[in-house]
């Protein structure tokens, strides 16, 4: 598997609001069929981002939309009633679950879709390698070279084998997983700012050994 990263589906199942993330949420508009706006289409558009929802992104919530956000609640442990309230909002992300904590040096980053690619790309690594695997995709964002968000990382083509064979959206993170990507988030990089990981026991690009290598923590070896 080779993981020349680049590497956004979540739910926020175990992270649900509180405090000034339950604000938050709870400030966004209650939806149901028969809603429309933008704030409609922002939820066709992560639902259709992490294969939810196959219809139109138009801002009308009809019995599509209603359906995917059951299938969404259903998969997420959530109440399913079809609306999205403070609860489904916070698990899309639209909430302070995007941030991994009040000192968090990296506001805006979705923890949740962060951890989803560290249980699907490191499940049977140390909890070191776990915190390796997401300070490279925040370090992918931060290098000129690689989209500017984590979800274009996350997300650019062909770049990680879990999104294209759907592991990130059907392996939801562990507590492990979760507090991996916030220490990420905080500050701590195992890697010193590598932005390619490897397993060298399965098949890989020879190009990817040109890298210049910095460390290996696991199976995984972790380069520049």
């Amino acid at each position: 598997m080779l993981l020349i990263l680049s590497l956004i589906a979540l739910s926020a199942w175990s992270l649900l609001p509180r405090g000034a993330e339950q604000a938050e949420a709870a400030a966004r508009p209650t939806l149901r069929r028969g809603a429309t706006g933008d704030a409609v289409r922002e939820v066709q558009q992560r639902l259709r981002d992490w294969g939810y929802y196959e219809g139109q992104v138009d801002g009308r919530f009809g019995p599509l939309t209603e359906k995917a956000v059951r299938f969404f609640q259903s998969k997420n442990g959530l109440t399913v009633d079809g609306v999205v309230g403070p609860e489904t909002w916070a698990a899309l992300g639209y909430s302070g679950a995007q941030a991994a904590s009040a000192g968090a040096q990296r506001p805006g980053v979705n923890i949740d879709l962060l951890a989803r690619v560290v249980r699907a790309e490191a499940e049977a690594e140390p909890y070191e390698g776990k915190v390796a695997v997401a300070a490279v995709l925040l370090n992918r964002v931060a290098d000129p070279r690689f989209p500017k968000t984590l979800e274009g990382v996350i997300y650019e083509p062909h770049a990680f084998e879990s999104v294209s064979n759907g592991r990130i959206y059907n392996t939801p993170p562990t507590a492990d997983d979760l507090r991996a990507a916030r220490d990420a988030v905080n500050g701590w990089d195992p890697t010193y700012g590598a932005v390619f990981f490897w397993n060298p026991s399965k098949p890989v690009s020879s190009w990817v050994w040109t890298r210049q290598i910095i460390t290996q923590i696991g199976n995984h070896v972790f380069a520049k």
